[in-house]
């Protein structure tokens, strides 16, 4: 039995406002991976970017997935392309239950238009670069999750319960034996 969850999807697909709810729900721990990135690095997702390109960023991103889907008792929110290097979908897969949060193009563009923090958003048109992001990664997500969910309205409350009503019937996740807070 798996005793984490860990949500994946595009950037902008709600896995961090989701993921708190969710983790509440569940009465586990919540982790965002990008913010223990930017804590370690002591800069920002875009800084990182900048000064060491995505393959230095990726770098890290892997090492802190590693570490963290180690531990028991966590919702992991993971930046969106966790699912690039196939050392981070088998150690998602193997270590928890992965939930995809499947977002419409048109709601990811409207989250994400404004948001100065997401450095493969700063050059070109968001939308085409959204929609290119998607086409690459809609495979691996959907290939690296054991349930999908369909994020195209609803409070991110609402999203979460639903989510945890699919994990309680699935034969993978065991939520009492989550550890005491």
């Amino acid at each position: 039995m798996k005793h984490n969850v860990f949500l994946i999807g595009m950037m902008a697909s709600g896995k961090t406002t989701i993921g708190r709810h969710l983790a509440n729900v569940l009465g586990l721990e919540f982790v965002d991976a990008d913010q223990v990135i930017e804590q370690r690095a002591g800069a920002d997702i875009a800084w990182i970017f900048d000064l060491e390109g995505e393959a230095g960023f990726r770098e890290r991103e892997e090492n802190v997935i590693d570490e963290l889907t180690r531990r028991d008792g966590i919702v992991l929110a993971t930046g969106g392309g966790v699912v690039l290097r196939e050392e981070n979908r088998t150690r998602l897969r193997q270590r928890g239950v992965v939930v995809y949060l499947d977002t419409p193009l048109k709601r990811l563009v409207a989250r994400a238009r404004n948001d100065r923090h997401r450095p493969l958003l700063s050059d070109g048109d968001p939308e085409q670069t959204m929609r290119r992001i998607l086409e690459e990664r809609g495979g691996l997500y959907a290939d690296t999750a054991d349930v999908a969910v369909r994020v195209s309205g609803g409070s991110p409350r609402s999203i979460a319960d639903l989510i945890a009503a699919q994990l309680e019937s699935s034969e993978r996740f065991e939520r009492s034996a989550r550890p005491e807070r």
